[in-house]
C-alpha cells in the first residue's frame, strides 16, 4: 500500500511538472505576441524622441538638444532601473535555496511587467483624443518601472510560495489596478506622491499581503528547513539592500519637477535613510539580549525611510523634519519585524516572506500621513506664494484649492491606495488559488529545483545554523 501511495504521489508530481513546462512558454510567447500587436496599434514615440524633434526645435525656439527631456531625466532613470532589477531582485536572495528564483522571477515580472503598463498608463494619462496614440519617451518609462515597483513589492510577500504562471497572472492584474488607482489619486483627488509611498508601496503591500492571506497554506511548515538564509545569501542579499539604499534619492525625485523640487526630493530622501540607518541598528541590537545585530534588519528596516518619505520628498519638509521622519521609521519598521510579522502569520494567518508589511505597507502608511500633515501645513511664508502653486500645482481646476483641502485630499489618497491593494489583492488571490496554476507543493516551497534545471548547490558540513528570516 505504502510503494502505491508513494507511486501515485509521483504520477501526480511529473503531470504536474508537465502542465508547468506546457503553459510557461504558452504565456510567454501568446503575451509577448499581443504585446507586439497592441505596440503597433497604440503605441508611438513623443516629439521628444521622434525624428521630427529638429523641426520640434525650430518650432519652439529650443536652441540645443540639451534641452530634450531625455537629458534631465535619464539619469534617475538608469538609477531607477538598477533599483528594479537589480535591488529588489537581489535583495530577495536571501532564502538559501532560492536565489535563481529571486532573482531570475523579479526579472521576468519587471520585463512582462513594464511592457503592460507603459500600454495601462497610456491609455489612462497619455492617449492623445485625436489620433488615438499613446505617445511615449523617457518619462514613460520611468513611470512604468514604478508600476512594476507596485508588483515587485507584492512578490515579495508569496516569495517561494507560488509558481511563475502564478506571478505573471499577478502581475497583469497588479498592473492594471495599479493604472486605475494611480488615477484616481494623481488625477481625479490631485494628491502629490512624487516617490509613491502611497501609489507604490501602500498599493504595492497591501496587495502582495492580501493575496498571501488568500493562499494561506496551513502545512508550510513542511519546507521550514528551507525557510532559513546562510552566511553567502544575506551578504547577496545585502548587495540589493545597498543599490535599492544609494538609489532611492532618484526614485523619490525622478518625476518631480524640474529644479528646486527635484533638487529638494533628493536633500530630503538622502538625510531620510541615514537616519533611519542608525536607529535601525540601534533597535536591532537593543532587540537581542546579547546586543549583537540581525541582518533581516539590517538587510530591509534600514531602507524603510525612503519608502515612508515618498510622499513629502519633494515638500519643504525641512532637513531635521526628514531626519526625524527616518528617525521613527528605523523604529517602526525595526519593530515591525520583532513583533508584527510574527502576529501577522501566527493571528491572522499571513505568511510574509519578505517582511513587506514592515518594509513597504507600513512605511507607505506613515508616508502618506507625513504628506497630508506637511500639505495641511504649508503656508506662503514657507514656500511663497508662486512656490506652494508650483509644489502642489494649484493651476487649473484646483487654482482655488487651499492647502487644508490638499492635505484631505492627501490623506484620502492613502485610503484609495489601501482600498486597491486588500480589495483587488483578495480578488487576484482568490484567481491566483485555482489548482491550474502549477504551484509548488508545501513541502516543496522555496526551493529553486522546483522551477530551475541544473541546480548545484554547496552543502555545508560545519553544521552552522541558519540565520532564520522569521
Amino acid at each position: 500500500m505504502g510503494n502505491c501511495s508513494q507511486g501515485c504521489k509521483d504520477y501526480f508530481s511529473r503531470q504536474k511538472n508537465t502542465n508547468i513546462r506546457l503553459t510557461l512558454p504558452v504565456v510567454c510567447f501568446v503575451w509577448q505576441i499581443a504585446m507586439i500587436i497592441l505596440f503597433g496599434v497604440f503605441i508611438r514615440y513623443d516629439k521628444e524622441s521622434n525624428a521630427h524633434w529638429v523641426e520640434t526645435k525650430a518650432h519652439d525656439n529650443i536652441t540645443s538638444d540639451i534641452e530634450n527631456d531625455f537629458y534631465f531625466r535619464y539619469p534617475s532613470f538608469q538609477d531607477v532601473h538598477v533599483m528594479i532589477f537589480v535591488g529588489f531582485g537581489f535583495l530577495m536572495t536571501f532564502l538559501k535555496r532560492y536565489s535563481f528564483g529571486a532573482v531570475g522571477f523579479n526579472f521576468l515580472i519587471a520585463s512582462f511587467g513594464l511592457q503592460w503598463a507603459l500600454l495601462m498608463q497610456g491609455w489612462f494619462h497619455s492617449l492623445d483624443p485625436q489620433t488615438g496614440k499613446i505617445f511615449i519617451g523617457v518619462e514613460s518609462l520611468i513611470n512604468a518601472d514604478f508600476c512594476v515597483a507596485g508588483c515587485l513589492i507584492a512578490y515579495g510577500a508569496v516569495l517561494g510560495k507560488v509558481s511563475p504562471v502564478q506571478l505573471l497572472v499577478m502581475t497583469l492584474f497588479g498592473v492594471t489596478l495599479f493604472a486605475v488607482e494611480e488615477y484616481i489619486i494623481l488625477n481625479l483627488l490631485h494628491a502629490r506622491d512624487a516617490g509613491g509611498s502611497m501609489v507604490i508601496h501602500t498599493f504595492g503591500g497591501y496587495y502582495g499581503l492580501a493575496i498571501s492571506r488568500v493562499l494561506y497554506r496551513p502545512n508550510l511548515h513542511q519546507s521550514k528547513r528551507m525557510q532559513g538564509s546562510v552566511y553567502h545569501s544575506d551578504t547577496f542579499a545585502m548587495i540589493g539592500t545597498l543599490f535599492l539604499w544609494m538609489f532611492w534619492p532618484s526614485f523619490n525625485s525622478a518625476i518631480t519637477d524640474h529644479g528646486d523640487g527635484q533638487h529638494r526630493a533628493v536633500i530630503n530622501t538622502y538625510l531620510c535613510l541615514a537616519s533611519t540607518v542608525l536607529t535601525t541598528v540601534a533597535i536591532s541590537s537593543l532587540s537581542q539580549k546579547t546586543g549583537k545585530l540581525d541582518m533581516v534588519h539590517i538587510q530591509n528596516s534600514t531602507l524603510a525611510g525612503g519608502v515612508a518619505l515618498g510622499t513629502a520628498a519633494e515638500f519643504m519638509i525641512s532637513p531635521y523634519g526628514a531626519l526625524i521622519v527616518g528617525f521613527f521609521c528605523g523604529i517602526i519598521s525595526t519593530m515591525g519585524y520583532i513583533f508584527i510579522s510574527p502576529f501577522l502569520e501566527k493571528t491572522l494567518k499571513i505568511q510574509d516572506t519578505c517582511g513587506i508589511h514592515n518594509l513597504h505597507a507600513m512605511p507607505g502608511v506613515i508616508g502618506g500621513i507625513v504628506g497630508a500633515i506637511t500639505a495641511a501645513a504649508a503656508s506662503e511664508s514657507v514656500y511663497g506664494k508662486q512656490g506652494l502653486i508650483n509644489t502642489f500645482d494649484f493651476t487649473g481646476d484646483f487654482k482655488d484649492r487651499t492647502v487644508l483641502t490638499q492635505g484631505g485630499y492627501q490623506a484620502a489618497g492613502m485610503c484609495v491606495s489601501i482600498v486597491f491593494g486588500v480589495v483587488g489583492g483578495a480578488i487576484v488571490g482568490s484567481i491566483l488559488k485555482l489548482p491550474i496554476w502549477g504551484d509548488p507543493a508545501d513541502e516543496n516551497c522555496f526551493d529553486d529545483e522546483v522551477y530551475w534545471e541544473s541546480i548545484k548547490l554547496l552543502h555545508y558540513t560545519d553544521h552552522t545554523e541558519d540565520i532564520s528570516h522569521k
